[in-house]
């Protein structure tokens, strides 16, 4: 299977040209021989949705923010040169799989920090677990990587989609959207996606009056959301992301469904779905989030570099990169050595204090545990600006919003 590999960079050349206070910072750090390191470089990649319907979420801003975490590091760790690879895996688990190998067989890649989307995520993990290399992830949220799919060496990042159902469709039922239809996108992410608010809505007193599945990329919701009309159910949840959601949002509204009574419920909405379909169709929805531009100082700060560099504010999982990234790099200088297992194991030892998250912890299952926000979208007269999109409604505990050890499926949590 042919890679597309899109980008290979060299952080230790940017660096060079570096002169923000972050890479001064790590450039007075101590170094070490870069004979820890093996094939003397560290080398980082990302499987990404660089040109699909998940492109606007990934892809691009995805890269941008590991190249800065990269850059504000100081473009080398233990005084190796750290690179950067990243390749589209055209929605196709067979090429990320593919590519994943490659990188670990003949690039000598030491670890893979995001694979776009679940299915693609879901094969790149196994060939993680085979090879003994570090995998995370920040794009997709099929909650099975931290359940059946779980591994010593891979690690769950921004949400997933047992956080995202029970933050959103708790509070859904609660504020009276007691009665459900699912439109699903036909894959492990939305099928995990449907699954897991579905129990919240029955758990929470509520009921559910159908669902259909809809093939991924599909241009067209018109018979779906009929059915979803005809249901008669106060709440539709869109089991689905990126184009996909943008796409069920503005037929609906063509539709007039929401016009006729009934609410959406995005159960994976980003902030670019919201800025490119605007306030209209979207104000008034609540979402849940791991991540907001907006939310204090630091993310302003950051979300500033960010947005002078791509011309847009990050996402959660765009955000979540960077964190990954500056980790990990963190855990190879502190181990002394890119060795999988004793990276790993600072990594999992050390909490995760930055813009991103606050007190995170990596549990047994690879779930980064951390506060998620539920948002509600803010009406045009309330917005000052095109990125002014979101009101905090609540911060939910990490401990409560991501599925509980006691309920876990992974192997290698101890009952």
């Amino acid at each position: 299977m042919r890679t597309t590999l899109l980008t290979v960079l060299s952080a230790a050349a940017l660096a060079a040209a570096w002169h923000g206070p972050a890479s001064a910072q790590q450039a007075a750090a101590p170094t070490r021989s870069d004979q820890a390191i093996s094939d003397r470089v560290v080398k980082i990649g990302f499987i990404l949705d660089m040109s699909g319907i998940y492109a606007d979420v990934t892809g691009p801003g995805s890269a941008a923010a590991a190249r800065m975490a990269v850059e504000d590091f100081g473009g080398s760790v233990l005084g190796a040169p750290i690179e950067v690879l990243v390749a589209d895996h055209q929605n196709k688990a067979d090429v990320a799989a593919a590519t994943a190998r490659a990188w670990f067989d003949t690039e000598k890649v030491d670890a893979i920090l995001d694979v776009a989307a679940s299915a693609t995520a879901l094969a790149a993990a196994d060939i993680a677990r085979a090879k003994n290399r570090i995998i995370a992830f920040s794009g997709p949220g099929a909650v099975r990587l931290t359940n059946e799919a779980c591994s010593p060496v891979s690690i769950h990042w921004a949400y997933d989609t047992y956080a995202l159902s029970n933050v959103t469709a708790q509070a859904t039922v609660k504020a009276g959207g007691d009665s459900w239809f699912f439109i699903t996108a036909d894959y492990a992410f939305g099928h995990e996606l449907e699954r897991d608010a579905t129990a919240v809505v029955k758990a929470s007193g509520g009921s559910l009056k159908g669902s259909v599945r809809a093939p991924i990329n599909t241009p067209d919701f018109s018979s779906f959301l009929l059915q979803a009309q005809g249901s008669g159910a106060k709440i539709v949840g869109l089991a689905n992301a990126g184009r996909d959601t943008t796409n069920a949002i503005k037929q609906a509204a063509e539709f007039g469904l929401t016009q006729s009574g009934q609410k959406l419920a995005g159960l994976l909405v980003y902030i670019n779905d919201v800025h490119s379909l605007g306030l209209g169709p979207t104000q008034g929805m609540l979402l849940t989030e791991g991540f907001y531009w907006d939310l204090d100082e630091g993310t302003r700060a950051w979300s500033k570099r960010f947005f002078e560099r791509t011309g847009r504010m990050p996402n959660m999982s765009q955000a979540g990169v960077y964190s990954t990234v500056t980790h990990y790099l963190k855990a190879v200088r502190q181990a002394g050595t890119d060795e999988t297992q004793a990276v790993m194991k600072v990594m999992r030892e050390t909490p995760v204090n930055d813009f991103y998250a606050r007190g995170g912890r990596i549990r047994e299952d690879g779930r980064m545990v951390h506060d998620m926000y539920l948002f509600e979208v803010k009406t045009p007269a309330e917005s000052t600006g095109p990125w002014d999109l979101y009101k905090r409604v609540a911060t939910i505990p990490g401990d409560q919003a991501f599925q509980p050890l006691s309920a876990s499926r992974c192997p290698l949590v101890k009952k």
